[in-house]
C-alpha cells in the first residue's frame, strides 16, 4: 500500500532548495513560499534551507534576497513585517553539488526528525548526483519528498535515466515532477467544468465536437534562457509537457474518483492513444517555426538569432504548430491543434472546443465556420466563454455570435493562489494528484521524440515569422486544410 505522509500545521519542515540562489528560486518558489508563509498554509516550523555554489553567508543570502524576489510579489500582498518574518526561516548551505564527497555542510544545516523537501531546481544532469549523495548523507528517510523542475530529460532514454537515477532513492508517492501549468486555477478547473456538468458531458466527444484547438502564445524573447532554450526549443520546453497535459484533462475519461492515481490513470490512456506520426505525417502535419526581427506594440524587437548566447546558425524552433489525433470512440476523426511560439502578438494561452453545426442551416444569414464554440482562458485573464448564436435587434432573422460569460475573477473575487504557491502547498502536505507519475511522463517522450527524430530525417527548414505575429503562415496553412481557422 503506498505510503501517504500525514501533515500537521504544528509538525516541524526543511524545505531543501537546490539552486536556492537562482532565478527560479528568485522569481517564483520564494515568492510562493512567502505567499504560503503569509496566510499560514506552512508548518509552523518551517525551514527553507537554500543551497547552492554562491560564497553566502545567512546574512549575505537573505540580503540577497531582499534585494532580488521583493519586485515578484504584488504590492498587495507585501506586509514588510510579515516579509522580514519569512526571511528569518531562510539559511543558506555553500556547496558545490559535483565536487562534495558528501554533504556535510548540508546534514549540519538540516533539524533532526523532521520532514524534507527536496526542491532541484537545478540542471536535470545534475538530479542524479543529488540524490545519491542525498542519500549517502541519510537525509532521505520514509516521510521525504522530492520535487523535479522540468524539462525531465531531452528524449526517452534520458528520462528513463532520471527517473531510475531518482527512483533508486524515493519511491513513486515521493517524487513530485512540477509542471506549473497543473497548478492554474483555470486549468484545475477544467475537471469541474468537464464532469461536474450535465448540459457538456454528453456532448464531449465526435461528433458533437468538430476540432480542439489549444494554444500557449508568449510575447517574450528567450530572454536570460537561451543557453538552455537553445539546447531544447519550443517542442522540448512546451508542448512535451504543458501542452500536452492540457490535452489529456480535455480529452480523458471520468476517472472513478479523485484520488491521483484514478486521474493520472486516465490521462495515461489519452497519452498511450495519441495516434503516432509517419514521416509523411510529420511533413504534412507540424510546422516549425523561428521569430526574426519585428514589433511587440511600439517596441521593436530583435530575432532569435539576434539574441545574446544564441549561435548564429541555429536550427532551434521557437514555434510549433501541429495537428494531432486520439484513436478513441470518443475522438475518432476530431483533430487536436497545438500551437506555442515567443514573441507573438501577445501572451495568451487557451483553449477552444469547436462544436458541430446544426445539421440543417434554418438562417442564411448565418456564415459559414459561426460554430458554437467553449473558449477556455488561461492567461492572462481566466475566464470561460460559450459562444452561441443569437438574433440581431430589429425586423428579419439576421444572425450574430455572442459570447456566454464567466469571468472566474469576478464569479470568485477571494485571492487566487498563483501556481507554484498551489503546487507547494500540495508538496508539503503530500497530495499527488497535479503532478506527474512516471509512466505519463515516459507515454509523452514516446509521442514526442519520433516526431523530433522526424524533423533531423527530412531536415526540416524553420518557417520565419515577425516577431508581434501570429506565427508562420504555414500555421494557418495547417489549419485551413481542414476548415479550420486559429481562434485568436
Amino acid at each position: 500500500m503506498p505510503h501517504t505522509s500525514v501533515h500537521s500545521q504544528e509538525s516541524s519542515l526543511d524545505l531543501i532548495i537546490f539552486g536556492g540562489a537562482g532565478d527560479l528560486a528568485m522569481r517564483k518558489l520564494l515568492p510562493a513560499l512567502y505567499m504560503a508563509h503569509l496566510h499560514r498554509n506552512l508548518p509552523a516550523f518551517t525551514k527553507v534551507i537554500a543551497v547552492g555554489r554562491h560564497d553566502f553567508s545567512d546574512d549575505d543570502y537573505i540580503n540577497f534576497v531582499r534585494r532580488n524576489t521583493p519586485a515578484f510579489v504584488s504590492e498587495v500582498n507585501f506586509d514588510p513585517l510579515v516579509w522580514e518574518e519569512f526571511l528569518q526561516t531562510l539559511s543558506y548551505v555553500h556547496l558545490d553539488v559535483v565536487e562534495e564527497g558528501r554533504f556535510k555542510a548540508l546534514e549540519e544545516a538540516s533539524r533532526d526528525k523532521v520532514e524534507r523537501v527536496f526542491y532541484l531546481a537545478t540542471a536535470p544532469s545534475l538530479f542524479t548526483t543529488i540524490c545519491e549523495k542525498l542519500a549517502a548523507s541519510g537525509l532521505i528517510n520514509s516521510d521525504s519528498r522530492v520535487v523535479l523542475e522540468k524539462p525531465l530529460g531531452r528524449d526517452l532514454a534520458s528520462a528513463i535515466a532520471i527517473n531510475d537515477a531518482v527512483g533508486a532513492h524515493f519511491r513513486e508517492d515521493q517524487i513530485y515532477r512540477i509542471d506549473h501549468y497543473l497548478g492554474k486555477e483555470t486549468v484545475q478547473n477544467l475537471m469541474v467544468l468537464r464532469f461536474g456538468n450535465s448540459i457538456l458531458e454528453p456532448l464531449w466527444r465526435a461528433p458533437n465536437i468538430t476540432s480542439v484547438q489549444i494554444t500557449v502564445a508568449e510575447d517574450v524573447g528567450v530572454g536570460s534562457r537561451a543557453g538552455f532554450y537553445d539546447g531544447a526549443g519550443a517542442m522540448r520546453d512546451m508542448v512535451q509537457n504543458h501542452l500536452l497535459q492540457l490535452l489529456c484533462i480535455i480529452a480523458m475519461e471520468p476517472p472513478i474518483s479523485l484520488t491521483p492515481d484514478a486521474i493520472r490513470d486516465e490521462k495515461l490512456k489519452v497519452l498511450r492513444s495519441l495516434r503516432r506520426m509517419s514521416t509523411e505525417d510529420i511533413a504534412r502535419d507540424t510546422v516549425r517555426g523561428q521569430y526574426v526581427q519585428g514589433a511587440i506594440g511600439a517596441e521593436d524587437v530583435i530575432g532569435y538569432l539576434e539574441e545574446d548566447g544564441v549561435p548564429a546558425n541555429s536550427k532551434t524552433e521557437t514555434f510549433v504548430a501541429l495537428r494531432a489525433y486520439i484513436d478513441t470512440w470518443r475522438w475518432a476523426k476530431v483533430p487536436f491543434f497545438l500551437r506555442t511560439g515567443k514573441r507573438m502578438s501577445r501572451r495568451s494561452s487557451r483553449i477552444v472546443v469547436e462544436f458541430a453545426n446544426p445539421p440543417y442551416n434554418l438562417f442564411p444569414g448565418v456564415a459559414e465556420g459561426q460554430t458554437n464554440r467553449l473558449i477556455i482562458e488561461l492567461q492572462p485573464e481566466e475566464a470561460i466563454r460559450l459562444q452561441i448564436m443569437a438574433k440581431e435587434p430589429g425586423s428579419g432573422m439576421q444572425t450574430r455570435a455572442v459570447n456566454l460569460n464567466l469571468d472566474l475573477h469576478s464569479a470568485f473575487p477571494q485571492r487566487r493562489a498563483e501556481a507554484y504557491e498551489r503546487l507547494l502547498i500540495d508538496v508539503v502536505r503530500g497530495r499527488l494528484t497535479h503532478f506527474m507519475r512516471r509512466d505519463e511522463l515516459e507515454a509523452a517522450w514516446e509521442w514526442i521524440e519520433p516526431i523530433i527524430n522526424g524533423w533531423t530525417d527530412l531536415c526540416d527548414d524553420l518557417h520565419p515569422y515577425p516577431a508581434g505575429s501570429s506565427g508562420p503562415s504555414a500555421s494557418a496553412e495547417l489549419m485551413a486544410r481542414d476548415g479550420f481557422k486559429w481562434a485568436d
